[in-house]
């Protein structure tokens, strides 16, 4: 933070998502109701932010801070970032880089928005890609799943990488001291599931962390198995996408459904925090409505809060420093 005299700053993307921007301005002011001690700002056109913020409650916690340029979902997400300097990802992710804010949410292309936190913020050491990760409501208690869709591909070491940081955030994030992590496949068997399942459950089982082998699907909702479930980027989106669609089926499906616990409503999920840059962002889905976007913005405000990255950033170090010595010998 550049002061310890303003407000707990979120730097918010206005163009990102389907809704943007009227949906981006709606969420930030819910967001603003919820928790006193949270500023806005928003990042894009000022006059079309003007015209949003025009008249209403609490639009006074609200900023704007100039970017004109934003990134469609078609365009490639590294060159356009590296193109578009005035872009409203990294523009925000400039804010926090310079002390400007203390997160960064977007609900805009999720390939931009992690393209622009590595190149802007950098990555925490020991991560040579960072991943998204989601906390799952689960019957047993909450489960962190990563990657949820920072990248696509995965080789057996970057699934070591998520392991040791979905450990450190379950650590910090959800008060878990010795979590479990299991690697999703098809089968709990470790000669379960394609080559790389078969290479990352060696590499994992040799990591300093609590490794209780292959979960599947049906795992992760229930949260009896594992804590922090690790894999690659395409498979643990297809997965949380199912997840979300499950979820709207349920409480569609049951009377009254303001009974049903708040924690499976899919806006709760709001983002995903991307472990391993350093700098809080957290990353939404396109289709998000405005209470997912306050969802987002409360989880990237919790984790400024709560020094995750610096926090993660030690227990990350630890967990590398004990899987060297243990190579070593």
């Amino acid at each position: 933070m550049s002061g310890s005299d303003r407000l707990l700053t979120v730097a918010l993307d206005l163009l990102g998502g389907e809704g943007a921007p009227a949906a981006v301005v709606d969420g930030a002011l819910l967001a603003c109701a919820e928790l006193p001690d949270l500023a806005v700002t928003l990042v894009g056109p000022p006059d079309l932010a003007a015209k949003l913020l025009a008249g209403r409650p609490l639009a006074d916690r609200l900023d704007v801070v100039a970017a004109t340029e934003s990134i469609g979902m078609a365009e490639d997400p590294a060159r356009a970032v590296r193109a578009k300097r005035d872009a409203t990802v990294r523009v925000a992710a400039r804010l926090v880089r310079d002390g400007a804010a203390d997160a960064t949410v977007s609900m805009g292309s999720t390939g931009a928005a992690v393209a622009a936190a590595l190149l802007v913020l950098g990555r925490l050491p020991g991560m040579s890609r960072p991943a998204l990760a989601v906390v799952v409501p689960a019957a047993h208690g909450p489960v962190v799943l990563l990657d949820a869709g920072a990248g696509v591909h995965a080789d057996p070491d970057r699934l070591a990488q998520f392991a040791m940081a979905g450990v450190a955030y379950a650590q910090i994030g959800l008060g878990i001291e010795n979590p479990r992590v299991g690697l999703l496949s098809m089968g709990e068997e470790p000669g379960k599931g394609d080559q790389l399942r078969k290479d990352a459950h060696q590499v994992l089982a040799e990591l300093p962390i609590r490794f209780v082998g292959n979960v599947e699907g049906h795992d992760v909702p229930l949260g009896e198995r594992a804590d922090v479930v690790v894999t690659d980027g395409f498979t643990g989106n297809v997965l949380l996408k199912g997840l979300e669609g499950m979820y709207r089926l349920v409480l569609g499906a049951i009377d009254g459904p303001a009974r049903i616990d708040e924690r499976l409503e899919p806006d709760r999920l709001g983002g995903a925090i991307l472990l391993g840059v350093n700098g809080v962002a957290v990353i939404g889905h396109g289709a998000a409505n405005p209470r997912a976007i306050a969802s987002g913005i409360r989880i990237a405000a919790r984790a400024a809060t709560e020094g995750l990255v610096v926090r993660t950033g030690a227990v990350l170090a630890d967990l590398l420093s004990r899987r060297t010595v243990g190579a070593a010998r």
